[in-house]
């Protein structure tokens, strides 16, 4: 789990910074103090040209793109190519997506070692949907709103799939969110539409990064990553209540990484979280639960939480088998208040816990960061033989 890149090793692989004609500008996205990805770029009136390399999962991969600008301010071409962490090709994908874009089409060209696939579209001044960690290119958009063009909703095409859209569109004070990527970042840019921070703690992404200066040597970069391996490993609670009763809660255990919990970055105040990570935590009982005011029979259910200045409150979802961002509130059970005590001691990875306290009772913990929240409840008895 602790494979992560220290800022130690990308400062190893920096190099002195550039003339300032020709300066590149450089993100370092970072979970914490971990290094994810770096993307790094230059731009002029008429080209953005630039490389980001990402660690994730099983592994290690390089982005090299390039755009061209017309005088419009919109792109004319764009070239994207994907490898490994070492700069070989990517198995089983093309090496190179290529874009071409005029006032009513747009032309996509996924160029295999054998072939090019070409296909075109109907739609007008098109922008590129740029893989995740490359946010460079919304300055193009940043400068069109400079201009009065509306950027909520503009056609766009990723390396694969049919047309999509991007657009940026207000945000609190003076933020902007990203609509069409992966993630909603929240973007911020200076007054020549220049990209000043990239920050996606308000979303599942959780990686944040700043403008710099540093120069760095992706593909060296590229050599000395690890992957990350899954970052939040699932697990399993569990506790027995008498001959063939159990309760048991299946979540996904994010770290700290050094970030604020409750109420800050990780668990905002006001807003649902999954009480994990990755696919929705779910709880399944063989026996009747009383939690609260609530009356959960034998079956599934999913676990959500919500901390506000007020409390916080579990809440108890119908809903099963979904990703742990398709919270529906209508599918809702009920929430009841949880007791919020400081931890004995910092929880780095998120931790839940069923205790039995007898044979038809128990609780439920939910302790992360300096806090544990917790719920009690009881449960039917097993029927006599």
């Amino acid at each position: 789990m602790r494979t992560l890149l220290g800022s130690a090793i990308v400062a190893g692989c920096a190099l002195s910074p550039v003339s300032a004609s020709a300066q590149a500008t450089s993100f370092v996205y970072r979970l914490g103090t971990d290094t994810v990805a770096i993307d790094q770029y230059t731009r002029t009136a008429t080209r953005l040209s630039g490389e980001m390399v990402q660690r994730s999962g099983p592994a290690v991969f390089r982005v090299v793109y390039d755009m061209t600008i017309g005088p419009d301010g919109r792109p004319t071409a764009a070239n994207i190519t994907r490898l490994n962490g070492d700069g070989t090709a990517v198995a089983n994908a093309p090496t190179t997506t290529r874009f071409r874009f005029t006032a009513d089409s747009a032309v996509r060209e996924n160029v295999f070692p054998d072939s090019v696939q070409r296909r075109g579209f109907a739609m007008g001044h098109a922008f590129v949907n740029f893989p995740t960690y490359v946010y460079g290119p919304t300055e193009l958009l940043a400068a069109l709103k400079q201009k009065g063009v509306a950027v909520d909703s503009l056609p766009a095409l990723g390396i694969a799939g049919g047309p999509g859209m991007t657009g940026i569109v207000q945000g609190a004070a003076d933020t902007m969110r990203l609509r069409g990527g992966a993630y909603a970042m929240v973007l911020r840019y200076d007054g020549r539409s220049q990209l000043l921070s990239a920050d996606g703690l308000f979303t599942t992404n959780k990686a944040a990064a700043t403008r710099g200066t540093t120069t760095f040597d992706l593909p060296a970069v590229a050599r000395v990553m690890k992957p990350t391996g899954v970052l939040s490993v699932r697990d399993v609670a569990r506790a027995s209540f008498g001959p063939g009763g159990f309760v048991l809660v299946d979540y996904g255990r994010p770290l700290v990484r050094e970030r604020t919990v409750w109420g800050g970055a990780l668990v905002p105040f006001d807003s649902v979280w999954r009480a994990g990570a990755n696919d929705a935590t779910h709880l399944m009982t063989t026996r009747t639960l009383a939690m609260g005011g609530l009356t959960l029979a034998p079956g599934m259910y999913t676990l959500w939480i919500q901390h506000t200045r007020n409390g916080t409150f579990l809440i108890v979802n119908r809903q099963t088998g979904q990703w742990g961002t398709q919270y529906d509130a209508r599918q809702d059970i009920g929430r009841l208040p949880m007791a919020v005590a400081t931890a004995p001691s910092h929880v780095e990875m998120f931790t839940i816990a069923v205790r039995a306290v007898a044979a038809d009772r128990g609780s439920l913990e939910m302790a992360w960061g300096e806090s544990v929240a917790s719920v009690p409840f009881t449960t039917s008895v097993a029927a006599s033989r």
